[in-house]
């Protein structure tokens, strides 16, 4: 009792808060269903007649709940109890009647309810596309409205919405079906049927069915259900798809004639007129369809409207290619406009866009003399002076059609009203442009491409019934470039085309306006002299720069594939490339273009070629940076050395991966970067030059060259380091001693410097450990020339005198000993003297 209670209230307390809103219909049909569930299983063995009456209205809501919010495979339990409780309650009243009369009231009340369920279980079985069972349960409820003819409108608006969901469906034969049965059921009792109205309604859905399930099979049962729905109650829908269904049919004029004859009488919209000619027309009964057209404004004498009439004569005079009497009619038109028939401004409206199509049809045509004469008819219904956008428009449209026709001066004078009614138009800035390109005026060209150019930028506010899309600047800049390039007009193309670059999206078409403009620039640039040509070639840096900026950005479009970025990618870093190759002369730019390069080859794929081709020019940059340094003030210099550095360290990086990739062995990149590292480093003195040169101590393989090159380097200024220079060339002079055979020139060069740096010139208080490290470099030099002829004899004269000298100074701070041998070293290389010895013995 206490379940059966809960389950009560939970029932009530659903019902309430349904109505107050503050549940939905799910929740509804959820709370429903356990309280109902909950009802059942305290069910007994002999429950009585108010407990069944109550489960039976529990069963057949919870089943209709899941039914409403499409969950009908969950109502079919319960509505199968519903009707096994009926059951049961009849044979309960039953049981308890005392006669016969008594029994006949007990089946009324059972069927009443027996009759809902069915109903309910016929919308189940439907939602879950059971037809045939769909049917049965339909027939039974259909069986049992003798007794029940209230329920008649209730089953057959059922059919009539089984109806109208299977011909949604598409699935005609059902939906012919239930049609059928709604309109039947429909008759079966008039006082208390659906009325007139919606049987009219049933039948013209119904001839509807026929029609678009198979015309050519079912005309006749088209026909049939129209003819009944028109008699059961005359309606302009029922009107309209006779006519349809007849012309489908291929009836005779004379068949539509009487057709249209029946409906004289009745009410209708002149836009239902109009739509009954159109579809009259459109089928190629311009017979009946002009004669009904011709009916219409007899109808509507009163109605502002009738300039739709003259419209839709017109467009199906054009359809039917009778231009002539089309004209005629625009002529009339025109004519009323100014006596006072004017059509209203929708109809007007409606009139320039047939007028515009039809002559942008003679223009796509190249018929350009019948497309102005249409254009004309426009411009007709405008007053003079007027100020609309689409009167600019049309006088562009105008001018174009005269420029086809090089009438040249009709051209401008349309281009000078289009300027009057919309002179912050790009388009009517295109025409000017057009304009001055045919009569070859660059100045008046380049000035119209600078303002298209601003407005593509900014567009016109008030433009947006002209404006097709955001890329119509790009667009005309686009069709400007073309026009110039046409005219052999290039720097007015090239000005098109910087403008045209800066606001296109489309990465493929900007990319090939780029390298339009690179190549146009280039052939600028060689036949210019030096002055122009300077400037121009920072307009293709700009141009490179860009191309590099927007293949950045590419990675975000999905249309741009990695293979088209690739392949942009290649094609101008070669550009960049051979551009450094070809300014020689200009540093500055040759190390741009190849650190350009170098930036664009990043987008492609890393393999040997591209690898090569990076660190080339990184180590050009690096190169082109130290040399410009050199040449530069010391406040300039620390900037130059440090992007130097900057391009070697990348560079290094790219190094270490591209040797393993093959044998490098004989590649001077190893020290081409040690040689500028250390160039920039001394130069910039840096703090860690010492420990790079720590490791170049210890390498094996290091050559003479290098060594001398960079005790060469340590002395260049800014940079003096006269210990690193000794200490290169101590070591190049002990590879030149382990040489096979010694090249006693490069030997003697090699000694020089390094006697130069140890023994500085008009020094006398020397340390005597300094003098006895330049006896030995003396000695090895003694040593090289006793046992060769080659060794130069000026280089002998040099080290003669500088020994001689040497001595002359200890000998005037009174050091007479080692005077005596400094001396007499300097005699030692006497002897070694050719022609100069007799001068100086």
């Amino acid at each position: 009792l206490q379940v059966e209670e809960s389950a009560i209230n939970l029932w009530n307390w659903t019902v309430t808060k349904h109505t107050g809103a503050v549940i939905n219909d799910e929740q509804r049909a959820k709370l429903r269903f356990v309280a109902c569930r909950l009802i059942c299983l305290c069910e007994g063995s002999d429950p009585p007649e108010g407990t069944i009456r109550r489960q039976i209205l529990m069963c057949m809501k919870t089943g209709k709940g899941w039914i409403d919010i499409g969950k009908a495979g969950l109502a079919d339990g319960f509505l199968e109890n519903a009707v096994s409780s009926i059951e049961k309650l009849y044979a309960k009243l039953r049981s308890g009647s005392e006669g016969e009369a008594d029994i006949q009231v007990h089946r009324a009340d059972v069927e009443k309810s027996l009759f809902k369920v069915l109903s309910y279980q016929a919308e189940s079985v439907f939602a879950q596309g059971d037809f045939q069972k769909a049917v049965m349960c339909v027939q039974r409820c259909k069986d049992m409205l003798m007794k029940l003819p209230k329920e008649t409108c209730y089953l057959s608006i059922l059919c009539y919405n089984f109806g109208v969901e299977t011909y949604e469906w598409k699935r005609y034969e059902q939906s012919s079906f239930w049609l059928s049965q709604s309109y039947d059921i429909g008759k079966m009792d008039m006082k208390y049927s659906v009325g007139k109205e919606m049987q009219a309604k049933v039948l013209r859905l119904l001839a509807t069915t026929y029609f678009e399930w198979d015309c050519s099979l079912y005309l006749d049962k088209a026909l049939k259900a129209i003819s009944l729905a028109n008699q059961e109650n005359l309606h302009p829908a029922g009107f309209f798809l006779k006519v349809k269904i007849l012309l489908k049919s291929g009836a005779s004029d004379e068949d539509i004639n009487s057709a249209l004859a029946e409906f004289t009488h009745l009410e209708m919209s002149l836009d239902f007129c109009l739509n009954t000619a159109k579809l009259l027309l459109e089928h190629g009964r311009e017979s009946v369809g002009f004669d009904f057209l011709k009916s219409v404004p007899e109808r509507f004498e009163s109605s502002p409207d009738l300039g739709k009439i003259t419209l839709l004569h017109i467009e199906f005079l054009l359809k039917n290619k009778r231009e002539l009497l089309a004209k005629q009619k625009i002529e009339e038109v025109i004519i009323g406009h100014y006596t006072g028939k004017q059509l209203l401004p929708e109809a007007l409206n409606q009139l320039h866009i047939i007028l515009w199509d039809r002559a942008a049809k003679h223009y796509e045509e190249k018929n350009y003399s019948e497309a102005l004469h249409w254009y004309n008819y426009s411009v007709s219904f405008y007053t003079p002076g007027q100020i609309d956008q689409n009167l600019a428009k049309l006088q562009r449209n105008m001018a174009s059609c005269y420029l086809h026709l090089k009438q040249v001066d009709k051209a401008k004078e349309a281009v000078k009203q289009a300027e009057r009614c919309d002179p912050n138009s790009i388009f009517t800035k295109f025409s000017v442009y057009k304009i001055a390109v045919m009569e070859n005026d660059t100045d008046k060209a380049m000035e119209a491409v600078i303002e298209m150019g601003k407005l593509a930028e900014k567009p016109s506010e008030h433009e947006d019934k002209l404006r097709v899309d955001k890329n119509t600047g790009s667009n005309l800049l686009r069709l400007a470039a073309q026009i110039a390039l046409e005219n052999d007009q290039q720097m007015v193309a090239i000005k098109a085309l910087e403008y045209l670059s800066e606001h296109l999206q489309d990465c493929r078409q900007l990319f090939t306006a780029l390298k339009c403009l690179v190549r146009l620039m280039l052939s600028k640039v060689m036949a210019e002299n030096a002055e122009k040509r300077d400037e121009d070639i920072n307009s293709v840096l700009n141009y490179l720069n860009l191309a590099h900026k927007k293949l950045a950005e590419s990675f975000t479009e999905e249309k741009f594939t990695g293979d088209m970025r690739i392949l942009e990618a290649h094609w101008f870093r070669k550009v960049a490339w051979n551009l450094a190759v070809q300014f020689k002369d200009s540093p500055e730019k040759m190390r741009d273009f190849f650190v350009l390069s170098f930036k664009l080859s990043q987008f492609c794929p890393s393999d040997k070629a591209v690898l090569i081709a990076q660190k080339t020019c990184l180590l050009m940059a690096a190169a082109i940076d130290l040399e410009m340094g050199r040449q530069v003030t010391p406040s300039e210099q620390a900037e130059l050395f440090s992007q130097a550095l900057q391009h070697l360290q990348t560079c290094k990086e790219i190094w270490k991966v591209l040797k393993l990739t093959g044998d490098f062995a004989k590649d001077p990149t190893d020290t081409l970067l040690l040689l500028y590292e250390f160039e920039a480093r001394s130069k910039l003195n840096d703090p860690t030059l010492h420990n790079l040169m720590e490791s170049v101590w210890e390498q094996p393989q290091i050559e003479i060259k290098t060594l001398e090159i960079i005790a060469s380097l340590a002395m260049e200024s800014p940079a003096r380091y006269p210990v690193l220079c000794k200490k290169a060339l101590k070591s190049a002079l002990n590879l030149h001693r382990k040489q096979a055979v010694i090249d006693a020139e490069k030997f003697s060069k090699c000694l020089h410097s390094l006697i130069n740096i140890s023994l500085p010139t008009g020094l006398t208080d020397l340390e005597t450990c300094v003098l006895q490290e330049v006896w030995d470099y003396f000695e090895d030099a003694l040593s090289v020339v006793s046992s060769t002829d080659a060794y130069p004899e000026m280089e002998i004269l040099w080290l003669m005198t500088r020994a001689w000298n040497t001595g002359i100074f200890q000998y005037t701070v009174g050091k007479y000993k080692e005077a005596e041998q400094w001396c007499g070293l300097g005699m030692r290389f006497l002897n070694h003297l050719g022609s100069l010895k007799k001068s100086y013995e």
